[in-house]
């Protein structure tokens, strides 16, 4: 199962650094910076059942949930 949920947290970096046109190092840090990586890996039950532009999507409402939060 953590092999699984590796993949999947490197399959869903490497999406998001295309989507973005991001480096690998870019994507990186912003994900984790908004802990992404935790919520990916805490989630995986659910989300690796989804399309990856429903896992784009997902993650840019969690980055903007997270900063708004960090804002205030």
């Amino acid at each position: 199962m953590e092999q699984d949920i590796a993949y999947f947290v490197s399959f869903c970096i490497e999406q998001y650094k295309n989507a973005k046109g991001m480096t690998g190092q870019e994507a990186m840090t912003t994900l984790d910076r908004y802990g992404v990586l935790d919520y990916l890996e805490e989630n995986f039950d659910v989300l690796h059942t989804q399309s990856h532009q429903w896992i784009l999507e997902d993650i840019d409402e969690f980055i903007n949930i997270r900063r708004k939060e960090s804002s205030k």
